[in-house]
């Protein structure tokens, strides 16, 4: 499929997908005109690639994360090493931080609203 195709799909746009494919998460075959032509499993590649942003990782851990998952559920291959193991626990634990501190701002929002209800 041709890159409008992969973004309208994904609701990623081209230009972010061309940065995927130069950060090295996204490879696509090139038509005889040099045209990008994406296969269709690049649609979950695309999927787990924006789910791994929004938690935050760089594109280089993704990078390294990506063979390690497969593209339809996201579920582990054989393939991870142990250094990975631990940069992707280390991960984890900064977002479990994350979450801690997010929930701390959404209590103290909660105590102002009720003390500005007057309750």
């Amino acid at each position: 499929m041709r890159i409008g195709e992969l973004a309208g799909r994904t609701n990623v746009s081209e230009r972010s997908l061309r940065y995927y494919e130069t950060q090295g998460l996204l490879a696509a075959d090139r038509t005889p005109g040099g045209h990008r032509d994406y296969p269709e499993a690049a649609v979950d590649r695309v999927v787990r690639i924006q789910e791994l942003y929004a938690a935050g990782l760089h594109s280089d851990r993704i990078r390294q994360l990506l063979p390690c998952m497969r593209d339809q559920d996201g579920g582990p291959s054989a393939t991870a090493t142990p250094r990975l193991v631990a940069d992707l626990t280390e991960e984890r634990a900064r977002i479990d931080r994350m979450i801690a501190d997010l929930k701390r701002s959404r209590d103290t929002l909660d105590d102002v609203i009720e003390a500005a209800r007057g309750t």
